[in-house]
């Protein structure tokens, strides 16, 4: 006996959900506005690139979706808010390299990366750039480092945060060079802006999307990019190899969570959107202004990816000596 054609469709809606949302026992998702939570300040990268796919999705859904920035402790807050959000679709957060280290630097550790979060979809990869000081009259890496050796302990670099990508690169950055600077944490971006045109820093390792406006505009310079190939958006500035650092690689990502337990359907539909938004040609030259280029694949592909990377994180704070706290 052959199934109505009628019952069969009938059936495709019903596992589908509707072109407007998907039925969560009685009511469609998304219904509401969702909130973005992104664990750094307002013009950090994770922040520049999170607002650009939230207004596509706020197209797509007709449903706002509401940036929340939430920085402090290295992007730990955002992180520890999500953890505690409600599994029903109506949160993600845009995390980086921090939602995995901020673990690895504490003995108490304050969740668990891999188990205590639903994975969404890697949303975009980006050089991370290193920018200098004012009065940092160096070409290439060679001098920045004889610099510092010529004066131990005398110079500073700044980070995000205790545990920030930031952070983290910078330390690579000393360690492979063996040299003595100091690290000066910052809770806030335009701090740390703010004090290497003062010329109290002397160098800062940013994603490039967070600092690309004060390089474009001439306020700071930027010596090196740490990608195999030179940014689009930057085709002036050279590849840490190219300024005589071959040894020092580094580059940022981005990407969505939630929390646990969200269900799957709803999983299903942030990705395939997300994905939808990331492939579209004008979210590439947006990406690319900013430095950065889209990265997308399933939620098993994001989660993947998160357990090579805290492996290889918990390895990196192990070589360059970086103290539990």
């Amino acid at each position: 006996m052959k199934t109505p054609r009628s019952s069969i469709a009938a059936g495709l809606v019903l596992a589908l959900g509707s072109v407007s949302g998907i039925a969560i026992g009685q009511e469609k998702w998304p219904a509401k506005p969702i909130r973005m939570i992104v664990p750094f300040f307002s013009g950090s990268a994770s922040d520049v690139l999170g607002r650009i796919a939230a207004q596509r999705l706020t197209e797509i859904y007709g449903q706002h979706i509401v940036v929340d920035n939430r920085p402090g402790a290295g992007g730990l807050i955002g992180s520890e808010l999500t953890l505690h959000a409600p599994s029903d679709g109506y949160t993600v957060t845009m995390v980086g390299q921090p939602h995995l280290s901020n673990v690895l630097i504490r003995e108490k550790k304050p969740y668990d990366p891999l188990k205590d979060f639903t994975a969404i979809s890697l949303v975009a990869k980006t050089h991370n750039v290193i920018v200098l000081g004012k009065g940092v009259q160096v070409r290439n890496i060679p001098e920045l480092i004889a610099l510092a050796k010529a004066n131990p302990g005398k110079l500073n670099y700044g980070s995000a945060g205790v545990g920030s990508s930031s952070h983290l690169a910078g330390a690579k950055f000393t360690s492979k060079a063996k040299i003595d600077v100091v690290h000066v944490p910052f809770r806030q971006g335009p701090d740390s802006r703010s004090a290497l045109i003062a010329g109290t820093i002397q160098f800062y390792v940013y994603p490039l999307p967070a600092i690309m406006n004060l390089i474009k505009g001439g306020q700071l310079r930027a010596l090196a990019v740490g990608g195999d190939q030179r940014a689009e958006a930057l085709p002036e500035v050279p590849t840490t190899a190219e300024a005589g650092f071959p040894e020092y690689k580094t580059e940022s990502w981005f990407g969505l969570i939630a929390p646990r337990g969200v269900p799957k359907q709803v999983v299903a539909r942030l990705n395939a959107d997300t994905v939808s938004v990331l492939k579209e040609e004008a979210t590439r030259k947006k990406f690319s202004v900013q430095g950065a280029t889209p990265g997308y694949g399933p939620p098993e592909h994001f989660a993947k990816m998160q357990r090579d990377e805290y492996n290889e994180l918990g390895a990196l704070i192990k070589q360059i000596g970086m103290k539990v706290q």
